[in-house]
């Protein structure tokens, strides 16, 4: 599926998952606002992306803009470099997270917030900032990027020291599901994907190298779904929590 021409906003896109999403949507000719906190990565990045992306010879495709995705200030100028840039927004990527890792005895009001301000208060303030642009223009897309760690029944099954992550993925995907059919009035399409299981510098880091691996995929496999959703519109797909996994055969 060719997204050129369509002008994508990626949060958290430094690296892993939110990397390999960005490819995809450079690959395919669209034009791209980044943002994670670590500054030196986003431009390492932007730099890569630049020579994969398909949107044209000499048109900078690729904005990085580094910055705390729970600022509404930030928020705000991601979405004016957008419009500034390249006139539109058509698809929102929430991408970013705080990792928040701790047994709930030691986890601290402070770690509580830095979880709900990066992983749940982003939504609101970017899914507002898109929304009046998105309609604008005709109508558009927001990808969340959940987790299985959301899924009430898995609980018994996640390791100690989940608890705050989880809680702030269930959020997120409540949030899809409520505000969809209001969105779906304005043409913007809403929907929350967990990529399932997929081996990325941070899974690395916190299971470590001789962690057994299998079952677990690449960063790749997430990308049809991902570009399957950025395509969608209420009339097609909206107010779903999906399992890149399972794309092509349970849904769409």
């Amino acid at each position: 599926m060719q997204l050129s021409e369509s002008v994508v906003l990626i949060t958290g896109a430094s690296r892993g998952l939110g990397l390999e999403v960005s490819r995809a949507y450079a690959r395919r000719g669209a034009r791209l606002v980044l943002t994670a906190r670590d500054g030196a990565a986003l431009a390492a990045a932007a730099r890569t992306l630049r020579g994969e992306s398909a949107a044209g010879a000499g048109l900078d495709a690729i904005v990085p803009i580094p910055g705390d995705v729970s600022d509404s200030g930030h928020t705000a100028a991601l979405v004016r470099a957008g419009l500034e840039r390249f006139g539109r927004i058509d698809v929102l990527v929430n991408n970013a997270m705080a990792p928040t890792r701790g047994r709930f005895e030691e986890t601290t009001a402070e770690m509580w917030d830095t979880s709900m301000r990066t992983n749940v208060r982003s939504l609101f303030l970017l899914c507002q900032g898109v929304l009046p642009h998105m309609a604008k223009a005709g109508g558009g897309s927001i990808i969340n990027i959940s987790s299985g760690a959301a899924e009430h029944a898995s609980s018994a099954r996640l390791p100690p020291g989940y608890a705050v992550y989880s809680v702030a993925k269930a959020a997120m995907e409540r949030f899809s599901t409520a505000v969809a059919p209001e969105l779906a009035e304005r043409g913007v399409a809403v929907n929350a994907l967990r990529p399932g299981a997929v081996k990325t510098e941070l899974a690395t880091r916190d299971l470590g190298e001789d962690f057994d691996w299998t079952g677990w995929t690449a960063p790749q496999a997430v990308v049809p779904a991902v570009v399957f959703l950025a395509a969608q519109r209420p009339d097609t797909f909206t107010g779903r929590v999906v399992d890149s996994p399972s794309y092509g055969t349970a849904w769409p």
